[in-house]
């Protein structure tokens, strides 16, 4: 294993490798930080790794509070109680540390601790980004302890709106940390099930940046090397979670989904967001169900591309059929369930979330425009488990 520790710059300043958590404290203070906030969710703040983040920054002279009252798709209450604590603890910066929802709902905290206006106002239609008062956003610095959204280099937040049942994108370039941490011993203790679909979901990430239409040459490179790096490592991760190596390159292979995406999303996330926001599943576990059924449905267009990532990947056909057969593969050997009836999703909400996913942001990405009935289609398709 070659020396996986290095620091980049880009998409943002980033600090890989093993032990770099050691750097949090010195990373804050770099950022002017004399009060920062640690935000993260109720199954992390119990560990060791947190309590030692917080002792090691108020050990080197800094005031460092803890928040993490957040659920796991995260909701604006909860981003407004987190903006609640941040005032109240006078603090001057974000250590977002955790898997996607924590890191989501910091990145949204720490944008609106500077505005007057609601968190809605903000969400990621036409120039509405341009209403933000700059100088209130707060420096984060983010630790991601799951490789999948990618949210440590993303200028997005997804928040849930309850009252209207759907999930609204949050954007402003200052949402990307200044700093990320990728510290792969951070992820050690995940579980194989949470490291499956967490990996899946940096998969599908990749994935629909290469199959997004638009132009944009550099994410699709990345997003190809990001698909080859899960190929490589992901079932080593969900094997022995104690890998190390398999580990740091899931986390990159994340980091990288999240970059490529700047391409665009499609139909994966647009129906996984409707049926997140209805049903409360796993995020990355229904991006890997729908894997699939989106595929299929994209086919006519995405089929040149496809035969061309799976020479890439060095598969054995390279054909289509033969990248849905690795995809199925990977899927069983991670016990990925085949439908989504096996999570308990039925096809009562089909009309509803047909409707949802065609006007969803990521829907805009996707390689052909669907219709309402036609996303229906594939959400059935994928309660049943039917790809014949």
């Amino acid at each position: 294993m070659s020396n996986l520790s290095a620091n980049w710059n880009y998409p943002n300043s980033i600090l890989a490798g093993a032990g770099r958590i050691s750097e949090l404290a010195e990373t804050c203070k770099k950022l002017k930080m004399k009060a920062p906030l640690l935000i993260t969710d109720p199954g992390l703040v119990v560990l060791p790794m947190i309590g030692a983040a917080v002792n090691d920054c108020n050990d080197s002279g800094l005031r460092c509070g803890l928040f993490s009252n957040i659920q796991g798709n995260p909701t604006g209450q909860n981003v407004e109680d987190g903006v609640v604590a941040y005032k109240k603890g006078e603090h001057d910066g974000v250590i977002a540390f955790g898997g996607g929802s924590a890191l989501d709902a910091a990145k949204a905290v720490a944008l609106m601790v500077g505005q007057n206006a609601p968190l809605w106002d903000f969400e990621d239609v036409g120039d509405n980004w341009t209403r933000v008062n700059e100088a209130g956003v707060a420096p984060i610095v983010a630790i991601p302890t799951t490789a999948g959204t990618g949210s440590e280099v993303g200028r997005a937040s997804v928040i849930t709106d309850v009252d209207n049942q759907v999930k609204r994108i949050i954007f402003h370039p200052l949402m990307l940390p200044s700093v990320v941490i990728l510290d792969p011993k951070l992820t050690l203790g995940l579980p194989a099930h949470i490291t499956a679909a967490t990996g899946m979901d940096a998969l599908s990430h990749n994935l629909e940046a290469l199959c997004s239409p638009f132009y944009h040459p550099m994410a699709e490179g990345i997003a190809i090397e990001g698909i080859r790096l899960v190929k490589e490592y992901l079932p080593r991760a969900v094997a022995n979670g104690q890998d190390i190596e398999a580990r740091t390159q899931m986390l990159v292979a994340s980091s990288m989904g999240a970059t490529a995406f700047q391409k665009g999303l499609g139909g994966m996330h647009a129906i996984a967001h409707s049926l997140g926001a209805l049903y409360g599943a796993h995020h990355g576990l229904l991006n890997a169900i729908l894997m699939p059924y989106v595929l299929k449905a994209n086919r006519v267009e995405i089929e040149e591309r496809i035969e061309r990532l799976s020479r890439y990947l060095n598969l054995a056909d390279s054909s289509f059929n033969g990248f849905m057969k690795w995809v199925l593969d990977m899927r069983e050997k991670l016990d990925i369930p085949h439908s989504l009836s096996m999570i308990d999703i039925d096809e009562k909400e089909a009309i509803l979330i047909g409707k949802m996913s065609a006007i969803d942001p990521s829907a805009g990405g996707n390689p052909i425009t669907f219709s309402p009935e036609q996303y229906s289609q594939i959400f059935i398709a994928a309660v049943n488990g039917q790809l014949s």
